[in-house]
């Protein structure tokens, strides 16, 4: 708790070069707590908070697991048990499954992913003419029978978005959603025009983002041009008219694919015919 060998080492001595400890720790949790120094073992009376008791036994340095904790709440003890696995297992989940997708994506110039876990089981067959309407195709899709389990409790959900916090990411949603695997029918519209229904599941997705410039990327400045049509340009640097008035403006930076999906209407075209 005191050695420079801690990678996180918290304790700071004051003014005087004393340590203060115990800082926030009631002194009832922290009555229990020093039952581990005699003992070995936390023996956590009734009207004691198991996660108050968890950020003491951390702050103190004190392994809390099973050995070393008893007490008569099992549901809360076995709660913080499991956030713990959970972390373990979603740092080996999100290394092993997750991050080769967010490369692969990555590498193909995207900054956000969103992950579509299945079954071993699940099977996609869309039509290749009618395909969902929704923009499943840009999803990508994880098949993993047991980290479907996982991402079933909502705990392990709010884990999940902790670590890759943890990890720099940003926009993070994790949830349930529906999604398409086959074809279950098709209808004729009038006019000949097909519909077809999909077959939906509810499996859950990830969706997180890396991208640092995230404000900009959605921000569009509109170029405003004012001037009455020249018949030759390239006069325009020696003897431009009075009758002429010409506003030159240094292009703005537009990134291309906000140009593309402005609204028809904020367009400004600045070609000028030879």
């Amino acid at each position: 708790m005191f050695g420079p060998g801690r990678e996180y080492n918290f304790t700071r001595p004051n003014e005087k070069g004393e340590y203060e400890i115990a800082e926030g720790i009631s002194s009832a949790v922290f009555r229990t707590v020093l039952d581990y120094y005699k003992t070995g073992i936390i023996n956590c009376p009734d009207g004691i908070s198991i996660p108050d008791l968890r950020d003491t036994c951390d702050y103190l340095c004190i392994n809390f697991d099973f050995n070393t904790i008893k007490c008569q709440d099992l549901s809360a003890l076995l709660h913080e048990l499991s956030n713990d696995g959970a972390h373990k297992q979603f740092d080996s989940y999100l290394e092993e499954l997750i991050l080769p997708i967010m490369v692969d994506s990555a590498r193909k110039g995207e900054r956000e992913c969103h992950i579509v876990v299945l079954t071993d089981e699940d099977t996609v067959d869309w039509d290749e003419d009618h395909p969902p309407p929704m923009g499943e195709e840009y999803s990508q899709i994880l098949y993993s029978s047991k980290l479907y389990r996982f991402f079933k409790y909502i705990e392990n959900r709010d884990v999940a978005k902790a670590v890759l916090k943890e990890r720099g990411l940003k926009n993070i949603r994790i949830g349930i959603e529906g999604y398409p695997t086959c074809k279950e029918k098709v209808k004729r519209r009038p006019g000949g025009r097909s519909e077809v229904i999909y077959n939906y599941v509810q499996r859950p997705f990830i969706q997180m983002s890396w991208e640092k410039e995230e404000g900009k990327s959605r921000h569009v400045d509109f170029q405003c041009v004012r001037s009455k049509s020249l018949t030759n340009l390239v006069t325009v640097g020696d003897d431009v008219s009075e009758d002429h008035e010409v506003i030159m403006h240094h292009p703005p930076q537009v990134d291309e694919l906000d140009r593309l999906n402005a609204p028809f209407s904020q367009m400004v075209f600045n070609d000028v015919p030879d």
